[in-house]
């Protein structure tokens, strides 16, 4: 039996100078994690560095295939994942109020 999953990329804000800090993850429920982040305990990283705005995200048919997409993007250049996130979302406008 295979279980919807998410691979998703999380940014801050972007600061006067320099480019956001961004944040790839994967997850079963989405819109929960989402809520985790915002709420600074998602992880150690998005909470220091306020990373909560999510600008990017994909739904898998298996948790299997979202971690080996999430495994991949971790390793891709910054400069792919901004061109990834700017393809579908060029604002970078926070897409959570969208889940529900």
């Amino acid at each position: 039996m295979s279980t919807e999953a998410y691979v998703y990329i999380l940014a801050g804000y972007k600061p006067d100078a320099g480019r956001r800090p961004i944040y790839v993850g994967s997850t079963t429920d989405l819109a929960n994690r989402i809520e985790q982040h915002k709420a600074g305990t998602g992880s150690r990283h998005t909470a220091r560095y306020n990373i909560r705005k999510l600008v990017w995200f994909e739904q898998h048919e298996s948790v299997t295939t979202a971690m080996q997409r999430d495994y991949r993007l971790k390793r891709w250049d910054r400069a792919w994942k901004d061109e990834l996130i700017e393809a579908e979302n060029p604002e970078w406008r926070d897409l959570s109020d969208e889940l529900a």
